[in-house]
């Protein structure tokens, strides 16, 4: 009997196996309707600046180094120690340790990585377990159910069901595409958050340490406007002063002492900045104090090459990405006009007893194969299809505009660099005349042949030059950061950051 039923059963599995093994074969070997991605080619362009880059102005003193560009140099991974401060240093490490929306963009990123999982098990068949036990009972006037005729019993079906989608026209395959591509979207997104974290704690700490010298400079200001209103005041009673010079001079001690809570409003303000950025409250932050003087400006300044830099920035990577999964939702769309086959299979077997369940005779199966075509759906997956293709197009503009931002970003660092060497040169002039000013001012006053009042006004120069200098000494350390930071931040050089990256 056994090999009777092995007999009849061989002509069933000839008669199923080649169905079967087409089908898998139209399955692997068909093409996924929609288009084929291609990585924008980078822009053309030779430079980022229309005059060649030159060698920065050089100017003794703090940051008055003169810097030079080598194009083609790549950029460190960690740029920010290049400042050699160690203060710096602890602040970057803070806040990549323990900032939430850096780490928010992490989290972002394991579920985006989760979701392309989630989608890549279409390509895998689909199987189900099932068990159901049921009582019922039978009309009289019916045929009975089970095998001894009696029209009240129990059911019990244990079953394996099995379902396999074919993708024939590449709808599976376009809908991995896409959301790989999201993932990637959402990767360079989490590098950007890091990029702009660490350039933000920078330049924070620089103005941070900006503002503390012009806090201090400005106080001294204060004390000399003060001594000059009352030297004014005693000239005045004396006969040697008129009214209008102590007004005068009072004016200038107003605007000096008004010119003062701005800066520690600001200063309070980066304070809190910073403490926010290294993720802690500004009541819990107590962080050192940073001396502009202690800084060492980066002089050999790396400038990527402009096929380079569409590679390295991570808003233009994550506007490709964007791109990406837009061209492979359009095949998606397309897909969705297409036929669907699918294939089933259920196994299982069924008894009137739970320990009879799998005893022979008891089993049953069958196999199936359905195909579903649309015919008319009110233009629906039509009009899905065209949008499709109209947010491909968008994306494609966005990522334009991506590209020309980021080659804008770096020529107005370059161009902030050059400047600031100018303006630092400058404004060191002026401090130094005002300093020899203040010196000859001073041995005149000791000789006799200059006034209090004017020696005062040399100190009030002097002290006004100084703000001006800090000011240009800090915009050279703050915009060589942003030059770093226009140029991709070097995160290919992060095994952190670099892995996956250029996955497909």
């Amino acid at each position: 009997m056994r090999t009777a039923e092995r007999l009849t059963a061989e002509p069933r599995r000839r008669r199923v196996s080649p169905l079967l093994a087409a089908l898998g074969a139209l399955s692997l070997g068909a093409c996924a309707v929609g288009p084929n991605f291609k990585t924008p080619a980078p822009p053309s362009v030779r430079g980022y600046t229309a005059e060649p880059l030159a060698p920065t102005a050089s100017t003794p003193g703090v940051a008055g180094q003169a810097q030079t560009f080598a194009s083609g140099a790549d950029i460190a991974g960690d740029w920010w120690t290049l400042f050699h401060s160690q203060p710096i240093n602890d602040l970057v490490t803070q806040a990549l340790a323990a900032n939430p929306d850096l780490k928010a963009a992490r989290a972002a990123l394991t579920a985006a990585h989760e979701t392309t999982l989630s989608q890549k098990g279409a390509y895998y068949p689909q199987v189900s377990a099932g068990y159901s036990a049921t009582r019922q009972r039978q009309s009289g006037a019916l045929a009975p159910t089970p095998a001894d005729n009696a029209s009240q019993f129990n059911l019990f079906t244990p079953q394996v069901s099995v379902s396999y989608a074919l993708d024939v026209f590449g709808l599976t395959r376009r809908t991995v595409e896409s959301a790989k591509a999201q993932e990637q979207s959402v990767r360079f997104q989490m590098i950007a958050a890091h990029l702009t974290l660490t350039s933000n704690v920078v330049v924070a700490a620089i103005q941070d340490a900006s503002l503390q010298a012009q806090i201090d400079a400005t106080r001294q200001l204060i004390d000399i406007e003060t001594q000059s209103v009352g030297i004014l005041k005693f000239q005045a009673d004396k006969g040697y002063a008129s009214g209008i010079d102590v007004a005068a001079q009072e004016t200038q001690l107003a605007q000096a002492a008004a010119s003062l809570p701005p800066l520690l409003k600001q200063a309070a303000q980066q304070h809190d900045q910073l403490a926010a950025l290294t993720g802690r409250f500004p009541s819990e932050a107590a962080l050192a104090r940073i001396d502009l003087a202690s800084l060492q400006l980066p002089t050999d300044l790396p400038v990527s090459l402009p096929s380079m830099l569409v590679r390295q920035r991570p808003d233009v990577r994550q506007a490709e990405a964007n791109l990406h999964a837009a061209s492979a939702q359009v095949g998606v769309a397309e897909a969705n006009r297409f036929p669907n086959i699918q294939l089933t299979a259920v196994a299982g077997n069924t008894a009137i007893a739970l320990s009879q369940a799998f005893t022979p005779g008891t089993n049953f199966w069958s196999l199936g194969a359905a195909a579903t075509a649309p015919i008319f759906e009110g233009g629906t997956l039509l009009h899905q299809e065209r949008a499709a293709k109209a947010n491909y197009e968008q994306a494609a503009q966005q990522y334009r505009s991506t590209v020309l931002g980021a080659f804008q970003n770096v020529a107005d660092s370059l161009a902030a660099i050059q400047q600031d060497a100018d303006g630092l040169k400058a404004g060191a002039l002026a401090f130094d005349a005002a300093k020899v000013t203040l010196d000859l001012t001073r041995r005149q006053a000791q000789d006799g042949y200059a006034s209090g009042l004017t020696l005062l006004n040399a100190q009030q120069a002097y002290q006004q030059a100084r703000i001006a200098l800090v000011q240009a000494q800090a915009a050279r350390f703050a915009d060589t950061a942003a030059l770093f930071q226009s140029l991709g931040g070097g995160w290919w050089r992060r095994p952190d950051l670099a892995k996956d990256a250029n996955a497909n």
